[in-house]
């Protein structure tokens, strides 16, 4: 790496494992948390995960905070309000409270992840980015895997709002430090301002649309259905993450050298092969083992959405990459603002309707896979 590339590759490392520590804290403490401090049902929780993506529909506005701010700053920002959001979800245990505190802490999230996209593709080339970006999410999950091993040791003596602002106390930390960092690269490309919709990535676009509908099922219900009707503790819940994210520690450098070697085709066809089953198993399954299982088999097989990345970074000019980003992004939420909710509802008539309905996306993008041509797909 050149001294520019390790500068952002260390600042890059420092914003993605807080981003994941925050967003990783406050998904294994939410729904325990719903459920018995707030006590909202499968409707509430649904409208609270649909509040959760506004903010990743609205994304596409970090295109304009780049003309006041650098993109670093930004990233930094996002994180600093990140946390913050999480150190603030356990003091409201109502409804209405967690709304507040969940749109809080999903403004940050969701305004870092295209930034932090963007970013990792413009400074490294086309055979390193998928090895970096393979490390970051290695990184983070260990990072992870400290968060849940911490929230396990700690759930019965500690209550919520500790729990809660403990986690999201030092990711408000590692944001502040960042914001007085400066690692960018003058001699890089500079990004365009403005929204671009160009007709040539459309298969990116409607990848990134179907990827975002069926993620928000697995993170509103897989993880509702442990709790709801397996009777996951936190405890078990928190030991269930930390699997998940030994698997995601092993597997994404794997993955990043994977696509260097098969192409992004390849590697899509088996996430979404393997989403089909889970999605059917998680809506007939009456073993809370086998759910278990297809949890940690699901977040496998999501650790393959970052072929979609590497796609964009093959087909795309390179002023394009930060705008096309937050395009994306948006997109990958549209559907996210209402299937939480609508999946919410429907679980009331039938909880298998969310999962089945998830199958049927992975089977959509498992066809559109077959239509990405790159190098070496």
């Amino acid at each position: 790496m050149s001294i520019p590339q390790r500068r952002m590759y260390l600042f890059l490392l420092v914003t993605a494992v807080a981003s994941q520590i925050g967003m990783q804290g406050w998904v294994t403490l939410i729904n325990n948390f719903a459920v018995e401090a707030a006590g909202l049902g499968p409707f509430e929780m649904g409208l609270v995960h649909s509040v959760r993506e506004v903010p990743g529909f609205l994304s596409l506005l970090v295109i304009y905070l780049l003309l006041i701010m650098s993109e670093h700053r930004a990233a930094a920002l996002s994180v600093l309000v990140l946390g913050v959001g999480v150190s603030v979800s356990g003091l409201a245990p109502s409804f209405w409270g967690v709304v507040f505190t969940t749109l809080l802490m999903s403004t940050g999230f969701h305004f870092f992840e295209p930034l932090n996209q963007s970013l990792s593709l413009q400074y490294f080339s086309l055979e390193m980015a998928p090895v970096i970006l393979g490390r970051l999410r290695a990184a983070s999950a260990i990072a992870n895997i400290a968060v849940g091993v911490f929230i396990y040791l700690l759930a019965g003596r500690l209550g919520y709002p500790t729990l809660f602002g403990l986690v999201g106390g030092f990711v408000a930390l590692l944001g502040f430090w960042a914001l007085f960092q400066d690692p960018s690269d003058k001699d890089m490309p500079p990004q365009h301002k403005k929204m671009v919709l160009r007709a040539r990535y459309w298969i990116y676009y409607a990848l990134t649309f179907l990827s975002g509908a069926r993620r928000q099922i697995f993170m509103v219900f897989a993880a509702y259905l442990l709790v709801k009707k397996f009777e996951y503790s936190l405890s078990t819940m928190s030991a269930l993450f930390v699997v998940n994210n030994l698997v995601a520690w092993v597997a994404n450098p794997v993955i990043g050298r994977m696509i260097n070697r098969f192409g992004e085709r390849a590697l899509m066809s088996i996430e979404y092969v393997c989403a089909i089953l889970v999605f059917v198993t998680y809506a007939y399954t009456e073993s809370h083992l086998v759910a278990g299982a297809m949890f940690i088999l699901d977040s496998l097989a999501f650790n393959f959405v970052v072929c979609i990345r590497t796609y964009l970074q093959k087909i795309a000019d390179k002023p394009d990459i930060a705008p096309s980003s937050a395009v994306g992004f948006t997109i990958n939420h549209v559907a996210a603002v209402f299937i939480p909710a609508l999946g919410g509802w429907l679980w009331t008539f039938n909880y298998r309707i969310p999962f089945l309905t998830g199958a049927a996306l992975a089977v959509a993008s498992l066809g559109l896979a077959q239509l990405v041509r790159t190098e070496r797909a």
